[in-house]
């Protein structure tokens, strides 16, 4: 069975090591050992205030990285300054704000079209594959199109939040349509936000998916089996049919 690329989030991993403002866990270290079991893509988010991620995690993985790096950031002057002296693979603009404690919803891009089709283009200038961290809304989807983005990752967190099951499936549903409705304009489609060992499987049924970003479900059972075994176990969920 087919199953989307894993990108393996290690935010959290930073989140660790910035709570003593040790040198450990490194997020580098981490990454190379969460790609020999199977983690096709490594994303990271560098946010404005470096509350997890630094910069020198960032400029490590791009060396040291073998498969895809997936570098989450708001579309800031200084942000941009930086992807531009030192490209990833691909980069997800997503919505950010100071006093969040994670990413909360996706990106407005119908309220901010010529901010994001600015940083899109300069991005695309570079030769760096564009995303767009959005929710599952026909007219956001329309909106990134317009953009110039290439792809979209749709937002999961209200499905992955959602505990009545009825209205869990209609979130699920509401996901599967707005990725059809992506690839429909030609996106790509990834999603994320909250996935985990019980949840992700409909998700990664999706054939219109082809990348699942989940970081704190996979280091929170690394701290109980290690993090091959986190992975291996998270791949498996992700080719198990619902």
């Amino acid at each position: 069975m087919n199953r989307p690329r894993l990108g393996f989030n290690v935010d959290h991993i930073a989140t660790v090591r910035q709570a003593r403002l040790s040198l450990w866990p490194d997020p580098v270290a981490i990454a190379a050992m969460a790609e020999v079991a199977g983690a096709e893509q490594i994303t990271l988010h560098l946010r404005a205030d470096r509350r997890h991620v630094q910069d020198r995690d960032y400029l490590l993985l791009r060396e040291t990285k073998k498969g895809l790096l997936n570098l989450e950031m708001a579309a800031t002057p200084a942000m941009l300054e930086l992807v531009l002296k030192h490209p990833p693979d691909m980069v997800t603009l997503v919505p950010e704000r100071p006093e969040e404690l994670t990413t909360e919803g996706g990106l407005d891009v119908v309220a901010h079209p010529q901010e994001i089709a600015k940083a899109v283009h300069v991005l695309k200038e570079r030769g760096v594959l564009v995303s767009l961290f959005v929710d599952s809304c026909p007219r956001q989807l329309d909106a990134s199109l317009k953009a110039g983005a290439q792809r979209v990752e749709l937002h999961t967190g209200h499905y992955c939040g959602e505990s009545n099951l009825q209205l869990r499936f209609a979130e699920q549903q509401r996901i599967h349509k707005a990725a059809r409705h992506a690839v429909g304009l030609g996106l790509g489609c990834a999603a994320g936000h909250g996935l985990d060992y019980f949840n992700v499987a409909p998700i990664a049924a999706m054939e219109e998916i082809d990348e699942l970003n989940i970081g704190h479900s996979i280091v929170a059972r690394a701290f109980y089996a290690g993090i091959e075994r986190a992975i291996k176990d998270m791949l498996q969920c992700m080719t198990r049919r619902p």
